[in-house]
């Protein structure tokens, strides 16, 4: 069966109105889908080369950005 999910808990949708799986979701879920997904607390780690770096550096320079 599969588990329904939750707008808020499992999911939101960000600017461009795409379906984003939250942290939450994936730790439920026990590993990182390998998608890409911007709230992955898995560090991306199923994530293939080079898209795991491209996003790892995003996040990286958003989190900067967002210091200063």
């Amino acid at each position: 069966m599969k588990k329904k999910l939750i707008e808020g808990v499992h999911f939101v949708y960000n600017e461009q109105g795409y379906m984003v799986l939250t942290a939450k979701y994936h730790l439920e879920n026990g590993q990182c889908c390998g998608n890409g997904c911007m709230l992955c607390p898995y560090e991306h780690i199923n994530v293939p080369e080079p898209k795991r770096s491209s996003i790892i550096n995003k996040l990286r320079d958003e989190k900067k950005n967002n210091l200063n």
